[in-house]
């Protein structure tokens, strides 16, 4: 299956332009909290956002860090510097300073625009950066520049650049190994290709469809789901810039009556059980319900089915690839599976030399597919690595069945998805090891009792016994250390470590453990 785009082709015109074009304009395109916002006010908005750009210095392929909470400001940013040609990079507004700071370095980017509510996590690295121009403020600030106020005396007038499909359209980071972030580039036609042959063919997207993500705009998931999705064909989306806890889905869903609703499996776990427990959740407005991030167990899809009566089509994607490229279809789900190959996709199970296994066999998954980035900025080793042609190593284990549904059997190499989001082994590893009580430690995955990934650590202690209370400090110390959601959610204290010969730890031992 082909996607046909022009040369000429600036995404910012495809996605919020060409709906005042086609007689959308007066439908509504966001709604956060109180606030509504048309088609026509929105395009408003981003050609006001692009021109601030332009005033501040902002050229064609210029970089721009979006650290915004999911709301009308993150879509006129996002769309308002991609319409003049300059590259936004959403960011995680869950990271430190200091992750923050690496970005900042790594990426070049000549403008910030942030969060008030966000602005405190980033405040003490920005002094002194040698690419950093202005910094932004979305919301009140008496320390720098408004985004209002610069957008209320702003042109409400922009013609969009005249980029090609394949020029880069936007980076999305991600984690790699060893913690550190390595930027995806995705360029102008990757987010109509996932349009194409994701959301419309298997979600069937309508103008009258109002969509709903757990997931945030930075993210790869998110970003399709709450924004360019909905937005290809005149839907509303629902932006919450708050905590997505089980109460606070709960409220949205019960306030904006969403038809199409994105989860990850923990969102899922955790609203069954906090209905279980009373709460009021309320999916009668939902048609379709979708979940990606890391595999969904199937007593949960089975205990969500029974209880609101929505199929949950599971799926996965990756940030690379931008978003799903295996689903399970409506009425047509195998619980615990990541469904069937999305057409315009294809997919290879190969062994450690690239050799096909047979059906049935566990393998490294390859996909191919237009949506795959260009590259990784300023990795060029790990770019070759990792995209072989016009293939990509997912760096996923799977294995295929012979009715050709797609079975997870866990990562390539030791990275895990918690609540959607990777985390590093070796980056908390690093954080445990600063405590003054630790010797050695290992971290893996284990499943919780929803079946649900989460860090496991194993500590060694320079002291034999481990004082009451250790455990809980410890990872108290990690959350004051990295984001607080890598934190260990168990501890075990053991007298040694398994090790190789030559000293390496042996992980696969304490999995099996599990």
């Amino acid at each position: 299956m082909d996607v046909t785009i022009p040369q000429q082709f600036n995404a910012a015109a495809y996605f919020v332009d060409r709906n005042l074009e086609e007689g959308r304009g007066h439908r509504t395109a966001i709604l956060c909290g109180d606030e509504s916002l048309t088609y026509a006010q929105v395009a408003e908005q981003v050609n006001r956002a692009g021109n601030v750009l332009l005033d501040l210095g902002v050229e064609i392929e210029n970089r721009v860090l979006l650290l915004l909470l999911d709301s009308p400001d993150f879509v006129a940013t996002f769309f308002g510097a991609m319409k003049i040609g300059a590259v936004p990079i959403p960011l995680n507004t869950n990271l430190t300073p200091a992750d923050y700071g690496s970005i900042l370095d790594d990426s070049r980017a000549r403008v910030l625009v942030v969060s008030a509510e966000v602005l405190p996590q980033v405040q003490p690295i920005l002094d002194g950066r040698r690419y950093l121009k202005h910094v932004v403020v979305a919301g009140k600030s008496e320390t720098h520049p408004s985004l209002d106020s610069l957008m209320a005396s702003a042109s409400s007038g922009l013609e969009a650049a005249p980029t090609s499909k394949d020029d880069t359209a936007f980076w999305l980071y991600t984690s790699g190994t060893t913690g550190l972030s390595r930027a995806a580039v995705h360029l102008h036609h990757d987010m109509v290709v996932c349009t194409e042959l994701y959301a419309r063919p298997i979600l069937r997207l309508t103008p009258e469809d109002r969509t709903y993500s757990v997931a945030k705009l930075f993210f790869a998931y998110g970003l399709g789901n709450a924004l360019y999705f909905p937005f290809a064909d005149g839907a509303s989306t629902v932006l919450f810039p708050g905590r997505p806890t089980p109460e606070a889905i709960a409220a949205v869903v019960r306030q904006s009556r969403p038809t199409v609703f994105f989860g990850v499996p923990t969102a899922y776990a955790g609203l069954l059980h906090a209905a279980e427990n009373g709460l009021d959740v309320d999916m009668s407005s939902v048609r379709v319900a979708v979940s990606a991030g890391e595999p969904l167990p199937a007593a949960i899809y089975r205990r969500w089915l029974e209880r609101f009566g929505v199929e949950i089509l599971d799926g996965i994607g990756s940030t690379e690839i931008l978003h799903i490229f295996l689903s399970n279809r409506e009425g047509d789900v195998r619980p615990g599976s990541s469904g069937r190959l999305v057409e315009g996709y294809e997919a290879r199970i190969v062994d450690d030399d690239g050799q096909p296994v047979p059906a049935g066999e566990i393998g490294n998954l390859w996909i191919k597919g237009d949506s795959i980035c260009a590259a990784y900025w300023n990795r060029h080793e790990m770019t070759k690595r990792t995209i072989q042609g016009e293939w990509i190593r997912t760096g996923d284990k799977y294995h295929l069945d012979r009715d050709g549904y797609y079975w997870y059997d866990g990562r390539s190499d030791d990275m895990l998805k918690v609540g959607g989001i990777w985390v590093s082994p070796a980056e908390v590893e690093g954080a445990i090891l600063e405590h003054p009580a630790v010797l050695e430690c290992a971290v893996v995955g284990a499943a919780d009792s929803e079946g649900l990934i989460k860090p496991k650590a194993f500590v060694v202690l320079k002291d034999d016994m481990p004082g009451d209370g250790l455990a809980a400090e410890i990872q108290s110390f990690v959350k004051g250390r990295i984001a607080p959601y890598k934190y260990p959610r168990w501890i075990e204290f053991l007298p040694e470590l398994p090790k190789t010969a030559t000293g390496k730890i042996q992980r696969y031992k304490l999995r099996a453990e599990e």
